[in-house]
């Protein structure tokens, strides 16, 4: 049973036959201390690493399918814990599907975003109002509906 599982885990985890995968630069990780809930995204050009905690994460090869850099960022990653003399998990994480090839750490999550992709433009995001901008019409509209004694 263990054989075909191993050999379903590795038919998911590489591409489409005939897909071809491009290589970027860097990729984005994201780290979750579970016991303090605290999130980490970490941009990483490949071959550097990031400690939080005790927990450091090398990026060692970040590839995307070349005819969608948006989807299915795959990050070869070396996870290593400062308790633990040898890493706590080598190998392929899949931004897709992050639960395939998971880090089975009891303090620390891992998940793959992105690959980073030069010629990728994200669309700019607009920042949410500040607390008490949007709050005047609002108080405008009440008084504007008291002074008509609706």
């Amino acid at each position: 049973m263990r054989i075909w599982a191993g050999l379903l885990a590795l038919a998911m985890a590489t591409p489409a036959a005939g897909e071809e995968m491009a290589l970027a630069k860097g990729g984005e990780l994201r780290i979750l201390d579970k016991l303090t809930g605290q999130l980490t995204d970490a941009d990483l050009p490949v071959g550097q690493s990031v400690t939080v905690g005790k927990l450091t994460v090398q990026l060692n090869e970040c590839r995307y399918p070349a005819s969608n850099q948006t989807v299915d960022a795959e990050a070869n990653v070396t996870i290593s814990d400062a308790a633990v003399s040898a890493p706590v998990f080598t190998g392929w994480m899949i931004s897709s599907s992050p639960a395939l090839s998971a880090l089975d750490h009891p303090r620390y999550d891992v998940w793959v975003m992105r690959c980073d992709v030069p010629q990728l433009a994200l669309p700019a995001v607009e920042p949410p109002p500040e607390e008490g901008e949007g709050q005047s019409g609002e108080a405008d509209a009440a008084t504007t509906e008291a002074g008509t004694g609706q």
